[in-house]
């Protein structure tokens, strides 16, 4: 048990009752308790396998890898249709938790033999998503903005035309596509930190600024 992971369920008020049982079911399978992006994650030799987080609607156990999981029992929920490898359990009471417990464990069991295994997600190249038009004039009348564009690993490509096409409303567009302009001339993908680590990773304090 982490230490780090007591003081988050200890500032949780919805869905506590649930987590901590989620968690138990999770340690009970062996595998390593760290609080990593503000949730505690359970990994095995250093690779995420599964998360615990809580939503409005909902807790759930997020399994990085679950597209490649069997899901025998069909209760693996893609979140949006953009998310490629990670599936969710989701659940909404504490009785269902209790009662899937033997289910939960097999599927957990079955992610480590995954990463146990080395198998990766295929995940789908960035040029199969639609760059959006208000991008793709910008890149067309700004040869630097275009180049460095391409520079950008296809993680943080896809990240960037995600977020852009996001919103149904052009003015919408349009302004995301200024605010990280700059930020694609540095070579910043979407999440990056000026220090260089994602805003989104344990390492970086968040006392950076962002561009």
């Amino acid at each position: 048990m982490n230490s780090k992971v007591d003081e988050f369920l200890n500032k949780v008020t919805k869905w506590h009752d649930e987590l901590v049982q989620l968690r138990a079911i999770v340690l009970e399978c062996q595998l390593t308790e760290e609080l990593k992006w503000g949730v505690p994650c359970y990994t095995f030799q250093k690779a995420n396998i599964v998360l615990i987080h809580g939503f409005k609607e909902y807790c759930a156990l997020l399994f990085m890898k679950g597209a490649l999981l069997n899901d025998s029992d069909g209760i693996l929920i893609q979140q949006t249709e953009n998310v490629q490898g990670g599936r969710q359990i989701r659940f909404t009471s504490l009785e269902q938790i209790i009662e899937q417990e033997a289910i939960l464990k097999a599927y957990i069991f079955e992610a480590i033999e995954v990463e146990k295994a080395g198998l990766k997600v295929a995940l789908k190249p960035h040029s199969e998503y639609d760059i959006p038009e208000e991008f793709q004039s910008k890149m067309d009348g700004d040869l630097a903005l275009k180049t460095a564009f391409e520079g950008l690993t296809p993680g943080r490509q896809r990240a960037y035309i995600l977020h852009f096409s996001g919103s149904k409303q052009a003015k919408t567009r349009e302004a995301r596509i200024e605010n990280y302009t700059q930020r694609i001339l540095m070579g910043k993908g979407l999440n990056d930190c000026v220090c260089g680590m994602s805003k989104r990773m344990p390492n970086c304090d968040g006392s950076h600024k962002f561009m």
